[in-house]
């Protein structure tokens, strides 16, 4: 058997191959037996050869990446759904949905305006869950404009805005979006008035 690995580890002019690649020349040269796989990943971990030769390729490192720490309800995504067909006068959805947790807030609108999203945020997010520190929502004039930016500052809430052509930034938002929207198709009725 180790014979067997040996010359396979090195059939191709002294070649240097990982484990798969030494079992792979094992079974094409006709071999098995039950643990070829873990015995060739023994021997060439302990193949002095291999462990001085071996290249390490970008894919064998750990990427560094930073990992940011966000607690409950820190990080909020926002945005409106709609118009819908209208229904007790309410023809929008204004949700929003938490980064962590993934706990949907959401309240039928009449309009889809910055009054309306300063008036949810007071009411349902700030008074009930405290005040994040940041906020996501795309680049409509109901999420840009002076007097959410005077709230949010007021509060040192952090406001970031997806681009219009890359909504995936706020994509907790547009993943709730369509599960509400989806669970809509499937509740509402056609008179639209339940």
């Amino acid at each position: 058997m180790h014979y067997i690995l040996a010359h396979c580890h090195n059939l191709q002019c002294g070649g240097n191959f990982g484990a798969t690649r030494t079992t792979t020349k094992v079974l094409q040269s006709g071999f098995y037996w039950p643990t070829s796989f873990k015995d060739a990943n023994s021997f060439v971990k302990a193949y002095d050869r291999c462990q001085h030769t071996s290249n390490n390729s970008r894919r064998n490192e750990m990427p560094l990446n930073v990992i940011l720490e966000v607690e409950l309800f820190d990080v909020w995504g926002i945005d409106f759904m709609g118009p819908f067909p209208s229904s007790y006068n309410n023809e929008y959805i204004l949700l929003a949905v938490d980064y962590v947790s993934k706990w949907v807030e959401a309240a039928a609108t009449k309009t889809n305006d910055g009054k309306i999203v300063l008036n949810f945020l007071h009411k349902h997010i700030f008074t009930r869950f405290g005040t994040p520190r940041a906020l996501i929502s795309d680049e409509g004039s109901h999420f840009v404009n002076k007097q959410l930016d005077a709230l949010l500052a007021r509060y040192g809430v952090y406001h970031h805005t997806a681009l219009p052509y890359h909504p995936q930034s706020n994509g907790q938002a547009e993943i709730s979006n369509r599960e509400v929207k989806s669970i809509l198709e499937k509740t509402v009725d056609s008179s639209r008035k339940n």
